[in-house]
């Protein structure tokens, strides 16, 4: 399954803007087994996440990734790597 969405998220999804401002989707996917299965986020996991906290609100309206960022365990794992989970408008 992790490495389906990994396939799906760098199927053009990265567009040149979005990785100029250092938003890159696929950085979370490093999370989603965490995310899904309710163990605990690797190191790897938790430094992606941070990397990509000013990212949050723009993933979490992706038709792509969002569904897994709305996920109940999505905020078990920011909390865990000690990030904020933003409130998006």
């Amino acid at each position: 399954m992790v490495a389906f969405m990994v396939l799906l998220l760098s199927a053009g999804h990265l567009q040149p803007t979005e990785a100029q401002s250092g938003c890159d989707p696929v950085q979370l996917s490093w999370c989603l087994q965490s995310i899904v299965s309710n163990t605990p986020p690797s190191q790897d996991c938790c430094r992606r996440l941070r990397g990509q906290q000013a990212c949050l609100c723009r993933e979490i309206r992706d038709p792509t990734f969002g569904g897994y960022l709305r996920h109940p365990g999505a905020r078990r794992v920011a909390t865990t790597c000690g990030v904020t989970f933003p409130r998006c408008n």
